[in-house]
């Protein structure tokens, strides 16, 4: 894509830093842990329902997925669209998982729950999946606002993604979780408004009818990566500090229904947004990293700035929720798995914001050197199959510190052999793009699980052998 000029490179670049400017100017300014860390008001209020569902819907409107889901409508149809949008299962699957954490284990936090259950060892290796985690969301965000300014690589396509970084920076410092949970709420209408706008652009050209049936429902034709992005559901969002930290915010069934609620918006959202793609294979325009850029840039310019709007909107809500995903991760977090006392609230915050600052800075050095942002779903969602397990059987079957760590990495050797092309091609499933990935993590979940198990076995066999002795 070219480089915007004078005046749509005008307009756009003053919509990005109002917009900037505007989210410093709503967020309120987090003066305690309560409020940076768990988005509690200046009275030690928790979030409201109503904002929990707003703030958990808009902050996993990634603006990587919205490209992705649009990709892949226009690679597969509306079956490439379904695959992605169905990620959005996860936000249910975590509502209903963490909802029996709270009410039957009494979890504060994934973090804790997994220090009592499996041991500070197993929650170090959890933490670290979770900062790769939040790592992948900088510059895969970044990188798709960059994508509206210039071509990757290009001055403005740095540019315009580094700017956009301060700017969001500047509003997660000031204000923490209470700040990005305030700001969400804008920033979901905003997003409403402008996708509402795309589809304006795009629905009359060929019919909703006609963009809804077009695809195959066939392995070769998106089917085996919906299968994966539904394999992938069950383990998927417990990695992701954006969503899990958003579960602890307020009474247990006030999350359940933000979840269950914020989860069936999303799926729509995704797909409706996948549209784009669908119409783009309809008019066979060229295939490209960017469809929905493509697309717009061929409706004009009024579509163009409204699909930037999008991908601005989605990114910083998803971006803000990481930067004080992570603060929470560093500061509050992390002392709890060497036994420090907790640090005190100004230290605390001190702490969050240099973590926040430095991950600006190194989240985006992928962003610069160039990475398919695909990459950060679906290798990470492999990696980290072994969570299974140790969420969605909790409570039900006895647990052991060995149980985390086979499980975990299981998932961990089998999504790095994944990604090295290690995998032989007889786990393939099907014959399409996603067949070995489809067939790593169906394999793959059966794997940790069993590892998962092993350690129960071996102990319950022990105990039987140990009476029959006796």
């Amino acid at each position: 894509m070219s480089t915007l000029i004078f005046p749509q490179g005008a307009l756009f670049w003053g919509f990005l830093l109002a917009f900037g400017l505007v989210m410093y100017l709503i967020s309120p300014r987090a003066r305690s842990a309560a409020a940076y860390f768990r988005g509690a008001d200046e009275a030690g209020r928790p979030t409201s329902g109503w904002a929990l569902t707003m703030s958990v819907f808009i902050s996993w409107i990634f603006a990587k997925s919205v490209t992705n889901a649009a990709n892949l409508g226009a690679e597969y149809g509306i079956v490439g669209g379904l695959a992605y949008a169905v990620y959005w299962l996860s936000i249910p699957v975590a509502g209903v998982v963490i909802y029996r954490l709270r009410t039957r284990h009494g979890a504060t936090g994934l973090v804790p729950f997994l220090i009592a259950r499996y041991g500070r060892a197993a929650a170090l290796l959890f933490s670290g999946a979770i900062l790769i985690r939040l790592y992948n969301e900088v510059w895969s965000n970044t990188a798709v606002v960059g994508g509206y300014f210039g071509a990757p690589g290009s001055l403005a396509f740095v540019a315009a993604a580094l700017v956009f970084t301060l700017a969001v920076l500047a509003y997660s410092l000031k204000g923490g979780l209470r700040g990005s949970i305030v700001t969400d709420g804008i920033q979901a209408l905003v997003f409403v408004l402008f996708l509402g706008l795309v589809l304006g652009f795009i629905l009359p050209t060929h019919g909703p009818a006609r963009l809804l049936s077009e695809g195959d429902l066939a392995l070769s034709a998106g089917l085996d990566l919906l299968l994966v992005a539904a394999l992938q559901t069950v383990s998927y969002p417990f990695h992701d500090p954006v969503l899990t930290d958003r579960a602890f915010l307020t009474r247990e069934r006030t999350m359940l229904r933000a979840f269950l609620v914020a989860g069936v918006l999303g799926f729509v959202a995704i797909l409706a947004f996948s549209l784009v793609g669908v119409h783009a294979r309809l008019e066979q325009l060229p295939a490209s990293a960017n469809v929905p850029a493509g697309v717009a840039q061929g409706l004009g310019v009024a579509a163009f700035f409204a699909t930037m709007a999008v991908m601005v909107s989605s990114a910083a809500s998803t971006l803000d929720s990481t930067f004080s995903a992570l603060a929470r991760t560093v500061a509050w977090d992390l002392p709890l798995l060497g036994r420090w006392r907790l640090p005190g609230s100004a230290t605390a915050l001190r702490r969050g914001a240099v973590a926040m600052v430095v991950f600006a800075v190194v989240g985006n050095l992928p962003m610069i050197a160039g990475t398919d942002i695909l990459k950060a779903t679906t290798i990470s969602g492999t990696m980290v199959m072994g969570l299974a397990p140790v969420f969605l059987l909790a409570g039900r079957v006895e647990h052991a510190p060995a149980s985390f760590h086979l499980a975990f990495l299981s998932g961990l050797l089998l999504g790095v052999l994944h990604a090295m092309g290690a995998i032989p091609d007889s786990w393939a499933i099907g014959s399409g793009r996603y067949a070995l990935l489809l067939g790593t993590n169906l394999y793959g979940l059966v794997i940790c699980t069993a590892a998962f198990l092993l350690p129960l076995t071996l102990a319950g066999r022990r105990a039987r052998q140990a009476r029959g002795a006796a």
